[in-house]
Formats: C-alpha cells, sequence, structure tokens
C-alpha cells in the first residue's frame, strides 16, 4: 500500500465498461475517455495500453466471473518511486459488479438540492477521480431519505448528481448541463443523446440550467456510468412522469440488439 498512491491520496482515475449479454459494448468510447482521463491526471500512458489489450483483459473477466450484464469498474492509479510523478508507473484494478441490464431502467429516485457543498467547472471536475464532495453528498441523501441530489458549481447552476448526470424533457427538447457547468463526460449517456440525436425522437441542448429550471420539466433522467439508468419521479413536491424518457430508452436498446448491416 505505500506504494499505491490511490490509496494514499486518491491519484487514481476510473472508466466503467459495459457487459450486455454476455459481450461488451461501446468499449472504443469507455478505452478513449480512460485514455483522455489519464491525460488530463498527467499519467504516464504505457505503450501496451492499446485497445486490444483492454478488450483482452476485459473478456477474461468476463470469462472467470461469469459475467452476462454488468458494470466492470476499471481503476488506473500511479505508483509512487524515485521518479518525478508524470514518469511513475501505473497499475490497475479492476471488479465487476453484475446487474440484470445495462440500459434498462432502474428504480425511480426522488430527489432534492444541496447548498452545502459545490462542484467546480475545470478539466478535472468531468471525469471520474476522488471527490470528497461525493462522498459528503451520498452521507447526506442518506441522512435525509433520498436517493441522488442536484449538486450545483460555485455559478449557482445544476452541475451533475452524485453518480451521474440528469437530463431534463420539457416538451420535445432535453436540456443536459454543459460539461463546462461540471457535469460528468459520460460514454453512455453520450451514446444514448446520440441515438436521440439521429434518431429525431428529441432535440438535444446543452445548457445552463438553473436548480428552479428543474421544476419545469416534465420528465428527468438520471444516466451514470457507474449505477445505470434511474428516472426521477420527484424533487421536493413537483413529482415527473417516465413514459417519453422510457420510450426512448427502448428504442435505443433495441437498436443494440438489431443485427448489424453487412
Amino acid at each position: 500500500m505505500n506504494d499505491n498512491r490511490a490509496f494514499l491520496y486518491g491519484d487514481a482515475v476510473s472508466v466503467y465498461f459495459f457487459v450486455r449479454n454476455g459481450k461488451l459494448i461501446l468499449t472504443e468510447e469507455c478505452y478513449f475517455f480512460l485514455m483522455a482521463s489519464m491525460r488530463k491526471m498527467r499519467m504516464n500512458i504505457p505503450l501496451s495500453f492499446n485497445l486490444e489489450y483492454f478488450i483482452d483483459i476485459l473478456e477474461q473477466k468476463i470469462t472467470a466471473d461469469a459475467l452476462e450484464n454488468a458494470f466492470i469498474h476499471f481503476l488506473v492509479y500511479r505508483n509512487t518511486d524515485d521518479l518525478n510523478l508524470a514518469k511513475s508507473p501505473v497499475q490497475f484494478f479492476i471488479e465487476a459488479k453484475q446487474t440484470q441490464d445495462v440500459l434498462q431502467i432502474n428504480k425511480t429516485l426522488e430527489v432534492d438540492l444541496i447548498r452545502e457543498i459545490t462542484v467546480n467547472t475545470n478539466i478535472l471536475s468531468n471525469i471520474l477521480t476522488h471527490c470528497p464532495e461525493n462522498i459528503y453528498a451520498e452521507i447526506y441523501a442518506k441522512e435525509n431519505e433520498l436517493d441522488d441530489l442536484l449538486i450545483l458549481n460555485p455559478n449557482k447552476r445544476i452541475a451533475r448528481g452524485i453518480w451521474g448526470n440528469f437530463l431534463f424533457l420539457e416538451g420535445n427538447t432535453i436540456r443536459i448541463p454543459k460539461q463546462t457547468e461540471g457535469a460528468y463526460i459520460s460514454p453512455l449517456m453520450e451514446n444514448f443523446v446520440t441515438f436521440v440525436h439521429k434518431n429525431r425522437l428529441a432535440e438535444i441542448e446543452q445548457a445552463e440550467i438553473s436548480p428552479f429550471e428543474s421544476q419545469k420539466a416534465d420528465e428527468i433522467l438520471m444516466i451514470s456510468d457507474r449505477k445505470g439508468i434511474f428516472s426521477v419521479s420527484k424533487i421536493r413536491n413537483k413529482v415527473f412522469d417516465n413514459k417519453q424518457f422510457k420510450d426512448f430508452i427502448n428504442q435505443w436498446k433495441n437498436s443494440f440488439d438489431a443485427p448489424e448491416e453487412a
């Protein structure tokens, strides 16, 4: 443990890979997100860290654990040695959490706003790394019998939730907080949003969203690379439906089952 800077200082980045029906999905998107995250943390990326290397490791994990549907947590951390940190070697830790279907909508969430903490809006705010604000928010949510929270940035606009990003459907427009607002980069969400846009199911707007605007939404979805997909049923006294998002998710999910064109 003395050489593990993830343990000592939180010096690590995470990405989640997705297994559906025994096969990897969105692997390239997740791989490139991991490479970008490591660069942002100024980690030394080994030459062996190519896409084929990761696919081999992940498929070995799928076979060894008999994974059918799962989130695979891939954490890369830096070691301490006599070199400068930018040249220090990295290692990784991998674990899997089985689920029903990584693309299905899970239980509904009851959410509220938290004002005691905010999250930043810099390049490190968008990646999955150590974040004490999330720990505080998770405890706060449990103590107040909530499932998640609207977390603001220093400009008092919605950045994200504890585990993922919120998508606000109003009429025929899905509004999503911009990454410059402190939202997570999410391969899972980006694939869903791309599907919605390409199939003209709704207009997509990356926006600056005040917490009061959340009350105007007809439906709210939360997409998390760590936890999955959830409908928001309630924020304070406002109750939300989930019919349109449910339909969008079902169409998106079916697109993964469609046979590939020759």
